[in-house]
């Protein structure tokens, strides 16, 4: 199994970015993915996800508006669409995939939200 993540990078407050997870190794289309956050001193927490069929994705509450969770499953990718992005958003964000009882992540890729 490999999630190798993409995307992450320094962005002013107000900017976008577009995170991308490729997965390969098993069977993307019957896995549950999302996205983690991981900020210094704090414990990793859950940003995104989204179900195998790509419906009905989550989102904390308060991050709904402003992130979005996508995936291809022909390409084995989920992407997860950031805006309006706050210093509060920095953090290493994770590719996360769940199916059975397994669960496997990718290396992280870095989100700075600075001026």
């Amino acid at each position: 199994v490999q999630l190798v993540e993409s995307g992450g990078g320094l962005v002013q407050p107000g900017g976008s970015l577009r995170l991308s997870c490729i997965a390969s190794g098993f069977t993307f289309s019957s896995s549950l993915m999302s996205w983690y956050r991981e900020a210094p001193g704090q414990e990793r927490e859950l940003v995104a996800q989204i179900t195998p069929a790509g419906v009905s994705p989550y989102y904390p509450h308060s991050l709904e508006g402003r992130f979005t969770i996508s995936r291809d499953n022909g390409k084995a990718t989920v992407n997860l669409q950031m805006n309006s992005l706050k210093p509060e958003d920095t953090a290493v964000y994770y590719c996360n995939a769940a199916f059975g009882i397994s669960s496997y992540w990718g290396q992280g890729t870095q989100v700075t939200v600075s001026s």
